[in-house]
């Protein structure tokens, strides 16, 4: 009888770390629970456990400021939500990802470096910001942001300068990891 309570227990701890797990994934169409066609008005019942933080009213409305944001109870940032603009209802456009654990199937979170993004996925294209690189991977409707710090010194410093792949070393590290749909 204990061997089968005891087996009971471990199969239901399998499953529980199963689903937490899943809480984290980010494929093409999910960021953990949430989706492109998620509802604004669900995010208090997905995030039941976390803290919503809705900047959706007075004047950032008017100044267009409409991020949403998710924390954990303990006050870990987990997820900054940017919702359409038209529509009705009102659904998640872009979320950018706060907490390495989330996390895509090929591994790549916010500790991941230029190196793993490029071994996982094939880079769509190479947009060069003022401070920033930012890689796209359309296959999984990602896109993420190297600081211009990370690179070499003379594109560090020439603002004008289109970086390519080459040019990234491949130890830099992800500052950003955005998702939109």
């Amino acid at each position: 009888m204990k061997r089968i309570f005891f087996a009971a227990i471990i199969t239901s701890l399998l499953f529980t770390s199963c689903d937490s797990d899943s809480s984290f994934k980010v494929t093409a169409d999910r960021v953990g629970e949430l989706t492109k066609e998620t509802q604004v008005s669900e995010l208090k019942t997905i995030f039941s456990n976390d803290s919503v933080v809705d900047q959706n009213s007075g004047l950032s409305e008017e100044l267009n400021v409409n991020a949403i944001e998710i924390y954990e109870k303990g006050g870990k940032q987990l997820l900054s939500l940017m919702p359409t603009k038209d529509g009705n209802p009102k659904t998640i456009k872009t979320v950018q990802v706060f907490d390495e654990r989330y996390t895509t199937e090929e591994g790549i979170n916010l500790n991941s470096t230029y190196k793993d993004i490029t071994e996982a996925y094939e880079i769509s294209r190479i947009e060069t910001l003022i401070s920033s690189i930012v890689i796209f991977v359309d296959d999984i409707n990602a896109y993420f942001t190297i600081d211009r710090d990370e690179l070499p010194g003379e594109l560090r410093f020439n603002m004008d300068a289109k970086v390519t792949g080459a040019e990234i070393p491949n130890d830099a590290m992800i500052k950003y990891f955005m998702i939109g749909w």
